[in-house]
């Protein structure tokens, strides 16, 4: 696999019409799965602004403590979920996984207490754990090092439109409360669940397989693509106990895991609460819905443009050090600038804090994802990096609690101490890279012998 070289183009096969092809088939319903599946994960925090809390007489912390406990099976399924993947194919699985997810929303609409709350999210948290590592995984079959980033980036920019949009739909659903004597936030659960049933169920007929396994690829396209991309062609082969021990016996990915955790902490407060601090600032409930829009249009513009620079330039670190610096940046000033006469400088933070930690995560997940070799250790590895890094958002959901309103001093120092854990575990990392790409650049083998990206 390492032998194939840019140049070596079969004259039958016409490369920019196929990665066009591919572009069309795969990655477009897996950005419409995961954009309803992450709207429903999250539109818990819009819902907890539109009367949710005093209907279901939620007091003290248990409004945080619904939010975290959808993490708890989230978490620990992550890697099950993809080997169960691997062994019955995406799109059975992936569809299976959104269209469970859908109905439990739609039950969420119509929970009488904060028993049925926490049932509810818990099953959220189950049905969801396969659909963003399992659409990663995927992905990284498809498209070599220098054309991953742009798309990984559309992928996961999935979530930030979830995020923008969430606000603009609670805005207008906010206006629909009592209807059929049902309050506003139970219609945001059953609405947005009715939809991702509909996706789920179009996700079955949609959703492709591996390179391997897609009949809608010519012979010769297949064998081009498998070998432009070093697919390992031994991905039949089940994931043994020794796959496992001698993915956790490598440092890299524990310095993975770490830096994606300590920014997901960051980018799941700005994700669940940016409605709750945005309020604060003085606006009524439908304002605060729009005012959350803006902070998510800046990071996915500023994704966008980091991972066109990203692929055209090869290169992955020096975006992610820029973005974490934005983030630093705007916790700054979150934590030090208050007041009204000061609006315009903490609304600008908060779109900086989006920005670094949201508009990031792709970038992030690109650079290791992509730097792993064959599919035991994608499977095992983006299950990884996502289920350790979802820690993180157990640690964002008690960051921005009621009492440290409106100035949040304790849930903005820990943002600040994770960005910086971030960019401590960022160099790491990339260290490390550093290293083995230097041994694969003076001839010791390592995986298929492909230099890895920095």
């Amino acid at each position: 696999m390492a032998d194939f070289k840019e140049d070596a183009v079969p004259a039958y096969v016409d490369e920019t019409k196929l990665l066009r092809k591919i572009d069309l088939r795969v990655v477009p319903i897996l950005f419409a799965v995961y954009i309803v599946a992450f709207l429903d994960r999250v539109n818990v925090s819009n819902a907890l602004t539109l009367g949710l809390p005093a209907e279901l007489g939620l007091e003290g912390e248990q409004p945080n403590i619904a939010l975290t406990i959808f993490f708890v099976p989230y978490i620990l399924f992550e890697i099950p979920s993809n080997v169960i993947m691997k062994k019955l194919s995406p799109h059975i699985w992936l569809s299976c996984c959104i269209l469970c997810f859908g109905v439990i929303m739609i039950g969420q609409g119509f929970v009488k207490s904060y028993g049925g709350l926490l049932a509810t999210r818990f099953l959220l948290g189950l049905s969801e754990a396969g659909i963003f590592p399992g659409s990663f995984y995927l992905i990284s079959f498809w498209y070599k090092k220098e054309e991953a980033q742009k798309r990984f980036t559309v992928y996961w920019s999935s979530t930030i439109l979830a995020g923008a949009f969430g606000g603009l739909l609670a805005s207008a659903i906010a206006n629909m409360n009592g209807i059929q004597g049902l309050s506003s936030w139970r219609w945001i659960f059953i609405l947005e669940g009715i939809v991702t049933v509909l996706v789920g169920l179009a996700s079955f007929f949609c959703i492709t397989d591996f390179p391997r396994e897609a009949k809608w690829l010519s012979e010769e396209e297949r064998e081009f693509l498998l070998r432009k991309t070093g697919v390992d062609e031994s991905h039949n082969a089940p994931i043994t106990i020794e796959d496992v021990l001698a993915f956790f016996g490598k440092l890299e990915n524990w310095f993975a895991a770490v830096m994606y955790f300590s920014l997901l902490v960051c980018s799941y407060s700005i994700i669940y609460f940016i409605p709750t601090i945005v309020q604060t600032l003085g606006y009524t409930t439908i304002q605060t819905q729009l005012h959350s829009v803006p902070p998510f249009a800046a990071a996915f513009g500023s994704a966008v443009v980091l991972a066109y620079l990203s692929d055209r330039c090869r290169v992955r670190s020096p975006f992610i050090f820029f973005g974490l610096a934005l983030l630093i940046t705007g916790l700054a000033i979150l934590i030090s600038v208050h007041g009204a006469a000061n609006f315009s400088a903490e609304y600008m933070a908060l779109c900086f804090v989006a920005m670094g930690s949201t508009g990031l995560g792709g970038n992030l997940v690109c650079w290791y994802v992509m730097n792993l070799r064959g599919h035991a250790e994608r499977s095992i590895g983006s299950a990884w990096l996502i289920g350790f890094g979802n820690i993180g958002g157990i640690v964002a959901t008690f960051l921005f609690v009621k009492k440290d309103a409106p100035y949040y001093h304790p849930g903005y120092s820990v943002c600040l101490a994770m960005a910086a854990l971030c960019v401590v575990s960022c160099a790491g990392y990339g260290l490390l890279i550093w290293r083995q790409r230097r041994k694969t650049i003076e001839g010791e083998k390592i995986g298929d012998g492909e230099p890895l990206y920095l």
